[in-house]
């Protein structure tokens, strides 16, 4: 019995023993050690490195050597990792008439490049906004991916070339047989007019063939329907829609780089980086401290329009320290830095000590920006914006960060202190970004991110906090880290204000325009009161035009401007010396003057802002200055001219008051009603008015409206006070007297 119940108890406890080890096998084999999931999950997390470089159309001249430069320098950058780098070849031409004219050798160089083993460590994919024409479709083709607009166009390959030579056509198989984007006989096609491809559903999938394969698939069992590509004589191309959707040929569709981004499940802050040059930096510093006014903009264009254009500048630094003061200056500050292409030219801003107000939009409106660990962006500025300044930030934040290919909402709550913005997180790529909730609902995949906690930024964020919210890139210490992080030199060539633009602000100033008018217009009263041409018109001339190139140079005046101040004077000479007394063209005439300079000493036309109210009283003090030059030059003229030496000679003094009421009784007094129908003889031209000899008296008289020569009889036709009417005696055949 002891026997039985010891074998009994060994029996179960090894039961027992062999049950658990059977437990502990089957969790050890079911769950993967610790170690191995936490590899998985940062495989699974890990989202690939991005960069975008654009591939000017058409592909000429040495385009192609220089997109290869440029592709080798970026790869460099690029991390060699799983999941592989991104190199995103974005196709852009700046005149869609001439996007198809891109040379074929050229583009067969680009091509082999792309698909070539010096980019095997990179996934290659071709972005397509505005499509591929002409021999443009062979990189496009030597992309691993094709991503394009949906109505966008690629094909028309051999729309250039009169005569495909094989050495063309081997070129194209090439390409479509190494990377198998499309077929090669709808390549072909596309290169090719007179092959005729059809796509031919069968039993067996879709098949893309020439016409001469056609008969024999339709006599096949397994033949379903036939559709032609293209018409007899036609390239070949298709649609976005078409190439994904029908046929498979491109992997996503999107039209901007947002889009892009999304499609490729990559960050977009990725697909905004500028794209390194090919070129050495030639980097210029300009600063812009204190208020924003429109001196202060203009002079900060001129002379970044100096170095880039004269100096070939490509790398522009602007070191801002502002509270804002002009959301107008503002704008048109970030508008032209904005514009610049970052293929071309690099803008940074670097801000030590703060961008507040308005001026941090003319920070997020470059490339890239850099800030002091310590130093404030956005947040309130120098003075508080108005309903309509508010609104106009909002239109122009989002415009640019549409033309920059970022979110809006960020920049606009640094500007707007009552806006509500979140953090939002992707469930898939785990990106992070800060919406509000009009930004949230425009999202083309609004399911894919997660609403979390809201941020506060109404007073602006710190530099290190900038960085965190991936708007600054950098946190240096000075200018002199700037430089070395760019690798552009020790120190950056600052760019100074020469005696052409000192003396532009100079004479732009109101204190400067005023006196300037005042002179053209004294000068310019003085010669019109004056015989003949003198000194006067000239100064009036050089005064007018200083004062129309200092405004012009400083950004308040136009050629409008110019042209309104030009037929305002035509107008008033017209009234003067051909219409006189009509009254419409001088009235016309002088508003047209007015409107000029004031027009010229502004940037608006009816005031708006808080700013552009503040501005019109010094607008219209220009008017004032122009009223005092002609009301003192007419005094001069009257009272002055004729009493010095040498214009006494030229002009009449003017009578005395004595001598002037005698002359006018004198005059009062005179009667000529006995004159009426005595003939006489002209003594002089009378054109109309001249002298006539009436027996031995000599007196003026007047003919209506005709010319009558020296010598010829006439007659007193009518007396109107101490006016003498006469007319030409005429012969009994009724002709002038001879």
């Amino acid at each position: 019995m002891r026997w039985r119940r010891a074998v009994l108890r060994c029996s179960v406890f090894s039961a027992m023993f062999l049950s658990c080890g059977l437990l502990a096998w089957g969790h050890s084999a079911k769950t993967p050690p610790a170690g191995w999931l936490g590899d998985v999950k940062k495989k699974k997390d890990a989202t690939p490195s991005a960069i975008v470089l654009r591939l000017n159309l058409p592909i000429v001249g040495n385009e192609d050597e220089r997109f290869k430069r440029r592709v080798l320098k970026a790869v460099e950058q690029l991390p060699r990792s799983e999941p592989r780098s991104i190199l995103v070849v974005e196709f852009h031409a700046e005149d869609a008439s001439t996007a198809a004219n891109s040379q074929f050798e050229r583009s067969l160089a680009v091509a082999r490049f792309l698909a070539g083993q010096s980019l095997r460590g990179v996934r290659t994919v071709a972005f397509l906004p505005q499509g591929a024409t002409g021999h443009a479709v062979l990189p496009a083709l030597a992309c691993e991916e094709i991503v394009i607009q949906e109505d966008a166009l690629l094909g028309d390959a051999g729309v250039a070339e009169e005569f495909i030579d094989p050495t063309v056509r081997r070129g194209y198989a090439e390409i479509a047989e190494r990377r198998r984007i499309a077929p090669e006989v709808v390549v072909l096609g596309m290169l090719d007019k007179a092959l005729e491809v059809f796509v031919v559903e069968t039993l067996n999938g879709r098949k893309f063939v020439l016409a001469e394969a056609l008969p024999a698939l339709r006599q096949s069992e397994a033949f379903i329907s036939e559709t032609r590509l293209a018409g007899p004589g036609e390239f070949v191309h298709l649609t976005g829609r078409e190439l994904r959707l029908e046929y498979g040929f491109a992997t996503h569709l999107a039209g901007d780089r947002r889009a892009l981004a999304a499609a490729l499940q990559t960050p977009l802050e990725l697909m905004r980086q500028p794209a390194p040059l090919d070129e050495q930096w030639r980097p210029v510093l300009v600063r812009l401290q204190g208020e924003v006014t429109s001196e202060k903009v203009s002079q900060l264009i001129r002379s970044i329009d100096e170095n880039v254009r004269r100096q070939h500048a490509n790398f522009v630094c602007l070191q801002l320290d502002s509270a804002g003061g002009s959301v107008e200056q503002s704008l048109r500050l970030a508008n032209y830095l904005a514009a610049f292409d970052s293929q071309k030219v690099r803008t940074v801003a670097y801000v030590p000590v703060e961008a507040r107000g308005d001026a941090a939009l003319i920070a997020l409106a470059c490339d890239q920006l850099a800030m002091g660990a310590g130093a404030v962006l956005g947040g309130p500025g120098g003075q508080p914006l108005s309903a309509d300044e508010l609104t106009s930030l909002r239109v122009a934040t989002r415009a640019l960060a549409a033309q920059k290919a970022r979110d809006w909402s960020l920049p606009y709550a640094l500007l707007q202190p009552t806006a509500v913005i979140h953090r939002f997180t992707n469930s898939q790529t785990r990106e992070i970004r800060y919406f509000t909730d009009q930004e949230y609902q425009d999202l083309k995949h609004s399911d894919r991110w997660s609403q979390a906690e809201q941020l506060d930024v109404s007073d602006g964020v710190s530099g290190a906090r900038a960085k965190e919210l991936a708007l600054a890139k950098f946190l240096p210490a000075d200018l002199a880290e700037l430089a070395a992080l760019y690798g552009v030199g020790d120190e950056f060539k600052e760019v100074t204000p020469n005696w052409a633009f000192v003396l532009v602000a100079a004479l732009a100033e109101p204190r400067w325009a005023g006196i300037l008018l005042f002179v053209a217009c004294f000068a310019f009263m003085t010669e019109a009161m004056a015989p003949g041409a003198s000194v006067s018109g000239f100064v009036a001339v050089v005064c007018f035009t200083l004062f129309f190139w200092s405004q012009f140079l400083n950004g308040t005046a136009g050629w409008l401007e110019v042209l309104l101040f030009l037929l305002g004077l035509s107008c008033l000479a017209l009234e003067v010396f051909v219409l006189p007394g009509f009254g419409v063209f001088g009235l016309g005439g002088g508003a047209l003057v007015i409107a000029s300079i004031v027009l010229a000493s502004q940037t608006f036309v009816l005031p708006h802002t808080v700013e552009e109210f503040h501005q019109l009283p010094r607008s219209l003090l220009s008017i004032v200055w122009c009223v005092a030059g002609v009301v003192a030059g007419a005094v001069f003229v009257q009272r002055v001219l004729p009493h010095t030496p040498y214009f006494n000679r030229i002009l009449l003094k003017p009578l005395a008051d004595e001598e002037l009421e005698e002359r006018e009784e004198r005059e009062a007094l005179v009667h000529r009603e006995h004159l009426l129908g005595k003939p006489g003889v002209t003594t002089t031209l009378l054109c109309p008015s001249g002298k006539a000899r009436f027996g031995d008296e000599v007196v003026d008289v007047v003919s209506e409206g005709q010319l009558v020569r020296v010598n010829e009889p006439v007659y007193v036709a009518e007396v109107r006070g101490s006016q003498v009417v006469v007319h030409r005696v005429r012969n009994p055949t009724g002709q002038p007297a001879s």
